[in-house]
């Protein structure tokens, strides 16, 4: 049996529902075989149901794939960095490890720094006596599939044997879910500024 002209392009589309396109196609066929043929209505009934199915399922997959990450992931990636900061200022390297991947690295004090690198440089400071507190600061978190990107304002202080001086931060990281776990691939920090 012929597939009737007002439905060959709507079955063409099946294969591809997701596309806006297609989606427009399936709804004009849809009324189509409502409010213009009504007689074809009981002729077609299993094309109309699969077609009604089809249209409903692309939308609300459409809405889905527009909904965002998950409050959940932005505050995880928020929290490895905050677990960042707790490991460098704790010179915890096992801890550090944990919450950066095997390849990360940072733009940091004028250089490139591997994981270990950067941890000597901060127990290096934390040795000549000086204390570092740093914290996230209206955290901007970016989520696409298995990576993340944060944007923050780091507002802390260094204290050495001269007193403490407060001192701020604009800082980046990149991370990447693995096994369940977000952890900082890249991480770059450039000083504000003091004000004059």
């Amino acid at each position: 049996m012929a597939t009737p002209k007002h439905l060959t392009k709507p079955l063409r589309c099946l294969a591809f529902v997701l596309d806006p396109a297609c989606s427009l196609a399936l709804s004009g066929a849809v009324a189509n075989l409502l409010l213009v043929k009504p007689n074809i209505m009981t002729k077609y009934h299993t094309v109309f149901i699969t077609i009604a199915s089809l249209l409903t399922f692309s939308i609300g997959a459409a809405a889905a794939d527009q909904s965002g990450p998950s409050a959940a992931d932005q505050v995880q990636v928020t929290e490895a960095v905050r677990s960042f900061f707790v490991a460098a200022a704790t010179d915890d390297l096992a801890k550090f490890r944990a919450v950066t991947t095997p390849d990360f690295y940072a733009f940091d004090a004028g250089g490139r720094f591997t994981s270990d690198a950067l941890m000597d440089l901060i127990k290096a400071a934390h040795a000549a006596g000086k204390v570092y507190v740093w914290t996230v600061n209206e955290p901007e978190v970016h989520i696409a599939a298995d990576i993340a990107w944060i944007t923050y304002a780091n507002r802390g202080s260094i204290e050495d044997a001269s007193g403490t001086k407060e001192v701020s931060w604009l800082e980046s990281a990149v991370l990447q879910k693995e096994k369940g776990m977000w952890r900082i691939r890249f991480f770059h920090s450039t000083r504000v500024p003091e004000k004059k």
